[in-house]
């Protein structure tokens, strides 16, 4: 696999506290890779450390299999936090001059403002956009140049509901169209919606990488089953249901995985002579597995 990012031990230290701690991460060709932490954990200083805007203290980081910054540079697009817009312009004339400042062709900027759905705001100045149409047009800048990797930091970040629908149609557009996107957010029920893997950062430090995949296997919805006989009630059930994922507890079992019919088992278990004393469904969510990653847990 071709990773187009890849980074050893990086580290970026500021008053003699590393924000950014020994961090080694790797993103796949063709990933939507969601950098998960909360606010203050270190993800726009990660960014701005392998995008070249601050240096880093320590450790190393390549694009591309191995090229330096200087040689990717114009293969990769960003936006970090809010876009640098052109307030009394239009996005045909914000787009048009950062492509004079970049020197690539403006006949890109038609399809770019297809791609953004900004196409029809004619004469409409940025300062009259609504926020998710400046995080589009931002993006949209992002993408002069065609760049394979896009580094996108917090794009949703205040957001209305429809903005956030927006701007993840806009990635899921460029994962279609070949490019890989990196995108740090704390808004973790929206990534769960496009991300094909993750890193999780917590004070600095990557504590996991996971694949969307992993993750579904992880967070299955659970059922408890309390009951007088937790011991009885393990075996019985996993022989029913020919699994090993059931848990255990002081008053209860735990079936880690999700149920088809319920009412069969509680009926296998009142014939078996275990008797129910209440049924519960525990949501592991991946938010809740974040958080948990995110404390330390």
């Amino acid at each position: 696999m071709e990773y187009v990012l890849e980074t050893q031990e990086l580290t970026k230290i500021y008053d003699g506290m590393p924000v950014v701690d020994s961090v080694t991460l790797r993103i796949g060709q063709g990933d939507i890779y969601g950098f998960v932490g909360k606010n203050g954990a270190g993800k726009t200083t990660f960014i701005r450390t392998v995008l070249g805007l601050t240096k880093p203290s320590g450790g190393s980081f390549s694009f591309f299999d191995g090229m330096e910054l200087q040689q990717a540079g114009k293969k990769i697009g960003s936006l970090i936090e809010s876009p640098a817009l052109y307030r009394n312009m239009t996005a045909r004339q914000n787009l048009e001059l950062y492509c004079t400042a970049l020197g690539v062709d403006k006949k890109y900027v038609d399809e770019i403002l297809d791609i953004i759905k900004l196409k029809d705001t004619g004469k409409k100045k940025a300062k009259d956009f609504s926020l998710g149409m400046k995080q589009r047009l931002g993006i949209g800048m992002a993408l002069i140049g065609d760049p394979e990797l896009l580094i996108l930091d917090e794009p949703i970040n205040g957001l209305d509901p429809m903005g956030i629908v927006e701007i993840r149609e806009l990635i899921l557009e460029m994962k279609n169209r070949g490019k890989t996107v990196f995108i740090s957010s704390h808004f973790l029920g929206e990534l769960e919606k496009i991300a094909t893997r993750y890193g999780i950062i917590a004070s600095g430090r990557l504590v996991e990488e996971i694949s969307a995949g992993e993750l579904k296997k992880i967070c299955t919805a659970r059922t408890i089953i309390r009951t007088d006989d937790p011991q009885k009630a393990k075996r019985v059930i996993e022989a029913h249901l020919k699994t090993d994922a059931v848990e255990e507890g002081k008053d209860s079992v735990t079936i880690n995985m999700p149920l088809e019919d319920i009412g069969e088992l509680t009926n296998k278990l009142f014939t078996e002579g275990i008797t129910v004393k209440g049924i519960s469904n525990d949501d592991n969510s991946a938010e809740e597995y974040f958080i948990k990653r995110m404390e330390g847990k």
